[in-house]
């Protein structure tokens, strides 16, 4: 897992006290979230507002949830890519994880509690999980803004939430037997603009630095991974780069895990001008439409390539 690792992503606080746009504690904060972004492509928030009744009221919802028969769990349907359900994977046996669409809204996690429980026995799924949700998008809206405003581009900012959608992946990462392959899940990086991922205290998530070098990330109930997607690493124009990351699963517990990825549903993603230098630093990516860019990746021949985004809408 790295323990001998010269990498070691940053911790950042998020409180009140320095998330006020403004003050010299929100500098402080930008600047601290925009240096490791750019240096690992993700950092580890640590959010005050997630609690511990927080943290723990939606895992138990989440060990309720995998609970049920496997042919309830693939209702998880979504005329959308990569939305629905995940499992029963040879390559990855130990992975199995839900979608949930418009999931820090009660509309979007009730349309997912009717699929799973259709006779309404769910003992407060809606309410432990909503609560979250809408933190964690809380929280990378803010981290959203901080970078907008650090690159001087936060015209954009407004336009950017309206068109932010999530989706929130419920994951289980059973514990591997005797002689099993202990890889939780495969290298990849994620499609979205932005996700945070936050778990319960089994350990097993690991960052690729741009060394080549593998880490792992350990994490307290009230730390959330922040973790840039290959959609910011197109509009950033590659000054934040998606890392690589996986799953590695040691020891004898489960591993359960929330990522929340933001996709945006409203327009097509562009490199703002401010970007784009001619001579030192010229465009990278055409523009492209997000959902488009899912349904490209979710081709059996896309799943391999070393980096989507670049074949998809790379400029030569």
């Amino acid at each position: 897992m790295g323990s001998l690792s010269l990498h070691k992503l940053a911790i950042i606080e998020f409180t009140d006290e320095n998330t006020k746009p403004g003050t010299e504690s929100w500098s402080k904060s930008c600047q601290e979230v925009v240096s490791s972004l750019e240096k690992y492509g993700c950092f580890i928030a640590n959010y005050d507002k997630i609690t511990s009744e927080i943290h723990d009221g939606v895992f138990k919802a989440l060990q309720d949830l995998f609970d049920l028969p496997t042919q309830t769990k693939v209702q998880n349907k979504s005329s959308k890519p990569l939305y629905g359900y995940v499992g029963q994977i040879p390559v990855v046996p130990l992975y199995e994880s839900m979608g949930i669409d418009s999931a820090n809204t009660l509309q979007g996690i009730q349309h997912f509690v009717d699929a799973m429980w259709p006779n309404g026995n769910h003992a407060g799924f809606s309410e432990n999980l909503l609560v979250y949700t809408k933190l964690a998008a809380e929280l990378e809206l803010l981290v959203v803004k901080m970078v907008f405003e650090s690159y001087g581009v936060d015209k954009h900012y407004e336009s950017h939430v309206e068109s932010a959608n999530f989706l929130c992946r419920v994951m289980k990462y059973r514990e591997p037997k005797t002689h099993e392959n202990k890889l939780g899940f495969v290298s990849h990086t994620d499609k979205s603009f932005m996700s945070t991922i936050h778990q319960n205290q089994v350990d097993g998530l690991e960052i690729k630095a741009k060394d080549g070098e593998w880490f792992g990330v350990e994490l307290t109930p009230a730390s959330i991974v922040v973790m840039a997607g290959d959609a910011i690493m197109a509009w950033s124009n590659n000054r934040i780069q998606s890392p690589h990351h996986r799953v590695t699963m040691e020891g004898k517990e489960a591993r359960y895990s929330i990522a929340q990825f933001s996709f945006m549903e409203g327009g097509i993603i562009q490199t703002p001008q401010e970007f784009i230098d001619g001579h030192d630093r010229p465009l990278k990516y055409k523009p492209f439409d997000h959902l488009e860019f899912l349904d490209f990746f979710s081709k059996e021949e896309n799943r391999r390539l070393e980096s989507a985004i670049k074949t998809y809408c790379g400029v030569n």
